[in-house]
């Protein structure tokens, strides 16, 4: 059976030879930032704004590509193109990484080489939507753990990158009282901040508000919903949230790549609005779904796990 293709420095590799070794510093130090993006109709959706960002992320990195942003953007055409035909009709995910290169010498600082060849990775995935149906049906409980969020005066907001381990803790702790919450991360005031895979805004008295942008990485689908407001008439508004704030909106949503916007319901165990995914939530996700040429909410809601 034939496998997807994916890039690994310079080449085009089968997925499964898509590997790193294990002095990367990517792994050893975290020195990696990353970006995703998605197809509607096999079309890769906002692609330019994608690899932008990971350019950017890039060079406040300090990792040097070794490919233009041009060429960055024809990879990633050959790859949804010879992948989407081993699995028509889906969409696909694409990931773009980016490491400091490899150091033979686990030392450190003392022991790094004067010049480094960064590693540049991108692969692609199948969506798999009815991962997320249940949000969709029902909305997403979001809960605030303990770990808090990187604060700005540490490592930029603006760039998306792969030092998460705080996340990964905050993760396992809201999950291990309830594995269907999703933990949404407060900053060192006390302040919403986002979630491990997601923005975070609330919809209260006819406005949409969103963390200030310094305290979050603000995301495509962040500007998506920005510009649908903006067609719609609705004030968009920056602005620290807290916990009183979300727990009195009308509706709460969840920006993200994956499945767009997604309803947040209730928040450390209190109804926000009546508890259900509310109607301006649909509004503007019906409105997205005529930008994008698909039917977002049925492609969630009514999903189905691949037969084996």
């Amino acid at each position: 059976m034939q496998e997807p293709i994916a890039y690994l420095k310079g080449e085009f590799v089968p997925a499964s030879q898509c590997v790193l070794p294990i002095y990367d510093l990517g792994i050893v130090l975290g020195a990696a930032v990353t970006d995703f993006l998605r197809t509607f109709n096999q079309q890769p959706y906002r692609m330019e704004d994608h690899v932008s960002r990971f350019y950017e992320s890039c060079k406040y990195a300090r990792i040097e590509p070794p490919v233009s942003l041009a060429e960055s953007l024809e990879i990633s055409q050959k790859l949804l193109e010879e992948n989407s035909k081993l699995a028509p009709g889906e969409e696909l995910g694409l990931v773009y990484y980016m490491t400091a290169g490899e150091n033979l010498v686990y030392a450190g600082a003392s022991g790094m080489p004067e010049k480094l060849t960064p590693t540049y990775v991108q692969h692609t995935f199948p969506m798999r939507f009815h991962l997320w149906r249940d949000i969709f049906v029902n909305g997403v409980h979001c809960v605030t753990p303990a770990p808090r969020h990187w604060p700005p005066e540490c490592l930029s907001s603006k760039i998306k990158n792969r030092n998460r381990l705080h996340m990964w803790i905050g993760e396992q702790e809201v999950r291990a009282l309830d594995p269907s919450v999703m933990p949404v991360y407060l900053d060192v005031n006390g302040n919403i901040t986002e979630t491990g895979g997601s923005n975070f805004v609330i919809y209260r008295k006819g406005e949409i508000v969103s963390p200030k942008r310094n305290n979050i990485l603000w995301g495509i689908s962040l500007t998506v919903l920005q510009e649908i407001a903006a067609e719609m008439g609705i004030p968009f508004i920056e602005a620290d949230i807290q916990t009183h704030d979300v727990v009195n909106a009308d509706e709460a949503w969840i920006p993200t790549t994956p499945y767009c916007l997604g309803p947040v319901v209730r928040f450390n165990g209190t109804d926000i609005g009546d508890g259900q995914p509310g109607p301006m939530w649909r509004k503007i996700l019906d409105r997205w779904s005529e930008i994008a040429g698909k039917d977002i909410y049925r492609e969630t809601a009514e999903s189905t796990a691949p037969s084996s």
